[in-house]
């Protein structure tokens, strides 16, 4: 077995990996001390008591300084209360006019997931909770019922209609109408998530889908829920059968991405009117949970109507850690290096200390952030020793012995590890976006918005056009012309909406509010038989204005930066250690021109692109570029470790593709081999410093 500091010389820094977001993508959230935020976690476990007790809706605000951790608390609420409630995670919402919709959206995206240990999703989950409660409601001599309720999912029944309405009348028996809105539509697509031919189609209604007819017609309803007042209506729906099964936890997080102000202040109030419209209401079995760091909070709660303050009584405070729980949170990052090791470290936290704690934390209070950020720090430079032979005697250089001089400099870590962030969020999201169609039109104009804004575009508008449609719109002036471009982005279906879309650019010309025209649409423009496919045709044939068909990765590039955004608005982006704003972010994007690659923008022409490579040779680049990052932010890494980490990101390469990839860099001298004599997996791998 090998002695700790050659674990150490071939290891990851275990310090890495400080990002969080949607606790339904982050999937294997990263391990946690179980003592860190126990307080407010019982608290928060106590009020979801009392709502499943009494049915009565609640909201609290979370708060805590930045690196407090509130983002990855949502995780640890979600992991540990999922079998006794439902989780929605809401993100930040980029127009306070479509703020019901959106709420809606993610609320349906997110009960579409599983829990951890379950085949069915929350939303399937929902639906047998509400049904095993009505059958347990029926009385004995009911039992035919009993036994219709029971087979109502799996049925092999060839008589579907006379199920479905057993279904409605079931539900308007035993739920009621009141308070119901659209009962015999929503009950009925309810009904239509029991079928797995129809499933996905009655999603993507009750999230708010603009569906064509034909989809319309295989649900049996009339419209599809766009606007404010529908996506209202059938969230409340959500709350008035939850009363039936359990409640439900809608969180609230990244607050400062949200809808801005005309001032530039987040539209907190929009948020809160949502809120006081739920708890006016009387809506049944919700728990809302409204996380935002304590700065923020404290910059703009007075611009809220304090009677809409009153209506989130519930305060949790997320506070900083002792130094007892920030040694335990040190040595469950370096646990997995500790039994790798023989003979094992006589310290938990070996190589670091408690007295470089208390050094650093004279007040003996600090973030779990702050403290992964410190022990990233000593541990790189822990390593970096072992290779010069320069380790002190008993860490004195933790006490203030000179660290060895950095192979790169910080600014080059950065970018590197800016580079390394990039691609993993960027794999997320192709996994996670496989259609266009997932994401909402005010998401779609919200990411190209901030990605013309990190590429320094002029005079950015939204809401070029008017109407029911103008977010879907936005503007922005010619770069060294005065002339101004107008875009707007549409992928629903529905033909009626697609002919008000056009209508309303047809008078946005005419108003010579732009004097060049993009549609971004993937999806058909429908048949020439029909009225907008024809006002489509005189806008965009032969006439200047042009339709542009995304491609999916366009959307991964967009969707990779958004995420981003989110970060650094939040206080959250780290990269090498350092705390990354959005302003220095926009720098790493511009200067870096990674959106260079990203096709919309150029069809948009606010980018040049880059010399065209074929697919193999760029995909050959990445991977370089990969190895090269790790190189770079590690310091020095075992070559067997480098090899297996490239290949987690790049899973369609073999690992013998990527041993030839690193003997290239070797050959182009990139890299070097520390000790070319050992066997390959004892082999450490470094920078090549250019002297």
């Amino acid at each position: 077995m090998a002695t700790f500091e050659e674990v150490i010389k071939k290891s990851l820094n275990p310090f890495d990996n400080l990002a969080a977001g949607n606790f339904w993508v982050e999937q294997e959230p990263p391990p946690t001390v179980e003592s860190i935020h126990q307080k407010p976690l019982n608290q928060i476990k106590s009020v979801l008591a009392e709502v499943a007790r009494d049915g009565q809706t609640r909201t609290l605000i979370l708060y805590g300084d930045g690196g407090t951790g509130k983002t990855h608390f949502l995780g640890q609420l979600k992991q540990q209360l999922n079998d006794t409630a439902f989780f929605v995670y809401i993100e930040p919402f980029p127009q306070s006019d479509h703020i019901w919709r959106h709420i809606l959206r993610h609320t349906v995206d997110s009960l579409v997931n599983s829990p951890v240990g379950q085949a069915d999703s929350q939303l399937i989950l929902w639906l047998k909770s509400c049904l095993s409660t009505i059958e347990k409601g029926l009385k004995r001599e009911q039992q035919n019922l009993i036994d219709k309720v029971k087979s109502i999912f799996g049925q092999t029944t060839t008589d579907a209609s006379r199920d479905r309405q057993f279904f409605i009348d079931l539900l308007k028996k035993t739920i009621g109408t009141t308070g119901i809105y659209n009962a015999n539509e929503f009950f009925g697509v309810l009904y239509d998530l029991t079928n797995p031919d129809l499933y996905s189609l009655a999603c993507e209604w009750l999230k708010g889908d603009n569906l064509d007819e034909e989809s319309l017609k295989k649900l049996r309803v009339q419209e599809s829920i766009d606007d404010e007042d529908k996506a209202r209506g059938i969230l409340g729906n959500f709350s008035k059968i939850s009363a039936k099964t359990q409640p439900i936890v809608l969180c609230f997080d990244q607050l400062d991405s949200i809808a801005r102000l005309p001032e530039g202040t987040i539209d907190l109030q929009a948020l809160f009117t949502v809120n006081s419209t739920i708890i006016n209401g009387k809506w049944k079995s919700f728990l809302i949970i409204i996380s935002i760091r304590t700065e923020t909070w404290n910059l703009n709660y007075k611009r809220v109507q304090p009677s809409d303050i009153d209506r989130a009584p519930i305060r949790v405070p997320l506070k900083r850690i002792t130094l007892e729980e920030a040694e335990a949170l040190l040595a469950l990052r370096l646990y997995v290096l500790h039994q790798s090791a023989e003979p094992k470290p006589s310290s938990q936290i070996f190589p670091l200390n408690k007295q470089v704690l208390e050094k650093v934390f004279p007040s003996h209070k600090t973030t779990p952030r702050g403290v992964l950020v410190l022990g990233r720090h000593l541990f790189q430079e822990y390593k970096e020793w072992l290779f010069r032979d320069q380790q002190p005697p008993k860490l004195q250089w933790l006490e203030g012995g000179e660290p060895p001089p950095p192979p790169v400099s910080p600014v080059e870590k950065i970018q590197a590890d800016f580079q390394l962030r990039w691609q993993q969020e960027y794999k997320k999201n192709q996994e996670k976006i496989t259609k266009i169609a997932l994401l909402d039109a005010t998401d779609l104009i919200r990411m190209l918005q901030q990605a013309l804004t990190a590429l320094k575009v002029q005079e950015i508008k939204l809401k070029l056009i008017s109407g029911k449609f103008a977010s879907y719109s936005l503007s922005y002036q010619k770069l060294d012309k005065k002339e101004r471009v107008g875009v707007v982005w549409t992928e629903e279906p529905n033909m009626n909406s697609f002919f008000n879309v056009m209508n309303a650019c047809q008078k946005a010309i005419q108003q010579k509010l732009c004097q060049t025209m993009y549609l971004i649409r993937f999806g058909s423009v429908g048949k020439p038989n029909l009225a907008g496919n024809q006002l489509y045709r005189q806008i965009f044939t032969n006439t200047g204005h042009r339709h542009l068909q995304p491609a999916l990765s366009s959307v991964h590039y967009l969707a990779t930066y958004h995420n981003l955004v989110k970060s650094a608005e939040a206080n959250e982006l780290v990269l090498a250690g350092k705390i990354i704003n959005l302003q220095e972010l926009e720098s790493l994007i511009y200067n870096s021109k990674i959106l260079q690659d990203c096709r919309l923008l150029q069809d948009l022409d606010v980018v040049s692109a880059r010399k065209e490579l074929d697919p193999d040779q760029t995909n050959l680049q990445s991977v370089k570029d990969y190895l090269l990052n790790v190189v770079i932010t590690q310091g020095f890494i075992g070559r067997a470790q480098l090899v297996q980490t490239t290949h987690n990101q790049f899973t369609e390469l073999s690992l013998s593709n990527i041993e030839q990839i690193l003997n290239q860099l070797c050959s182009d001298r990139k890299i070097k081999i520390v000790n070319p004599k050992a066997k390959q997996e004892d082999q450490t791998i470094c920078l090549l410093i250019k002297t």
